[in-house]
């Protein structure tokens, strides 16, 4: 497992990325669960990584370049249908 972005997230990371793998190939790949059981993990991680984003300045950036590239609904660009 990697470290974060943020170093100030990376055990959050690792805690998100030990809980997706085990539900991945525990659970997921055996077809016992179909619905991703590490979405508190992934919250508390997100969270740290929009934070970090923030205070390094990289968040106006970013909000530039989903304009310039506006996917969000799976691949598909705002508004089509």
């Amino acid at each position: 497992m990697s470290a974060s972005f943020a170093e100030e997230c990376t055990e959050l990371k690792k805690k998100y990325d030990g809980c997706f793998n085990n539900w991945y190939s525990e659970k997921f790949l055996k077809g016992l669960s179909m619905e991703n059981e590490c979405a508190d993990e992934w919250s508390e991680y997100e969270a740290c990584f929009k934070n970090a984003l923030r205070q390094k300045g990289l968040m106006p950036m970013l909000e530039d370049a989903r304009e310039d590239a506006p996917f969000e609904d799976g691949g598909r660009l705002k508004g089509d249908k």
